[in-house]
């Protein structure tokens, strides 16, 4: 077993991490699928739908990451420094933080997605079908935090096989 204690070789590291980037390649073949079974089943324009908005909801997602690399770092060190309790208080800080601040940008994205759409140049059909994905994907937006989320912090317990 690696930890993070211990000294990385290229090997090492690359071991380490091999979990963590399966899990990412397959995150990404999601979006892979979805848009061909969008662009098969339902048409040209609806994929467009889903490529026009997706990168708005992936910027949504990625505070995922800022909370998983920020937090993982506070607690790698709080538990270098032995204090195992204000760990376990900052982890779960993180993850309720986390699920409001996804509950927050959930109710503000169905809120506001139409407005963005348009500021983003969709109209007509794309501007319809972009307003329905971003809707049905913003549902999932805590989920799709907290995934990212414990993916760092998987990494940080020294258990990132947890997040493949």
């Amino acid at each position: 077993m690696i930890q993070l204690s211990d000294h990385f070789t290229y090997k090492k590291l690359l071991k380490y991490t091999f979990p963590s980037i399966i899990m990412l390649v397959f995150t990404s073949i999601y979006g892979v699928v979805d848009g061909f079974f969008v662009s098969n089943f339902v048409g040209k324009t609806p994929f467009a739908a889903v490529n026009f908005i997706m990168p708005f909801l992936m910027i949504l997602g990625s505070f995922g990451f800022m909370f998983g690399t920020g937090g993982g770092a506070l607690i790698a060190k709080t538990m270098g420094e032995g204090d195992r309790e204000k760990a376990n208080r900052t982890f779960s800080l993180l993850i309720y933080s986390s699920i409001v601040l996804g509950i927050i940008l959930d109710v503000l994205g169905m809120v506001f997605i139409g407005p963005i759409a348009q500021g983003l140049g969709a109209e007509g059909q794309l501007l319809e079908d972009s307003i329905i994905y971003g809707r049905v994907i913003l549902l999932a937006i805590p989920a799709y935090i907290l995934q990212y989320e414990f993916q760092c912090l998987f990494a940080t317990a020294e258990k990132p096989q947890l997040g493949l």
